[in-house]
């Protein structure tokens, strides 16, 4: 994980590097049973050089506690390691240029349980055009040629999402039993 982290900070492929603060790459147990994938850091993860830790982050982390998880035993990261300026929708071509990191990155975690967070996520990692709303509720393999066999996934709401659309916390809740009662059955 050092060494990829040591790539992307010396990493000049991608335009989003000169207008974000920091690299945000990713924090968390490095041998967690579960990975949370996320689309891009934000203002305040740009600022910090960490995911999830604003206001979205915040409920993630309320969100794992609930299924007895924290950022000491799962890993968490996001697509793109960079922050699109001004918070906006990363491009297709700085997905596809920031691609290869995160796939390397989940190869190197090789976790049990892959929980895709958004429909950036969810969509990118899956190779799938369905929205959010269509994948949630849903267990899919994720597959690399990095990793010994494919790994189970599921796709849940951002927490950006639900703290604008809170109606839809129940659907994130059966969300979260569903990967609670997986990781149980791995154990």
């Amino acid at each position: 994980l050092e060494a990829l982290r040591t790539i992307l900070e010396n990493f000049d492929g991608c335009g989003l590097k000169t207008t974000a603060t920091s690299l945000v790459f990713g924090e968390g147990n490095s041998q967690a049973q579960i990975m949370f994938v996320g689309e891009a850091p934000g203002a305040d993860e740009d600022r910090m050089g960490r995911p999830f830790v604003g206001v979205s982050g915040q409920l993630l982390d309320r969100m794992m506690e609930a299924i007895g998880l924290d950022r000491k035993s799962a890993y968490i990261t996001n697509i793109l390691p960079w922050r699109p300026p001004g918070n906006r929708n990363p491009s297709p071509a700085e997905i596809a240029i920031c691609l290869p990191f995160i796939e390397r990155q989940i190869e190197l975690i090789e976790p049990d349980i892959l929980v895709m967070v958004g429909g950036v996520s969810a969509k990118t990692l899956l190779g799938r055009s369905e929205g959010i709303m269509r994948m949630r509720g849903n267990w899919f393999e994720y597959a690399s040629p990095g990793l010994p066999s494919p790994v189970q996934g599921r796709a849940i709401f951002h927490p950006a999402y639900l703290l604008r659309s809170p109606a839809h916390k129940r659907e994130a809740w059966i969300d979260l039993l569903e990967i609670k009662a997986r990781l149980k059955s791995l154990s």
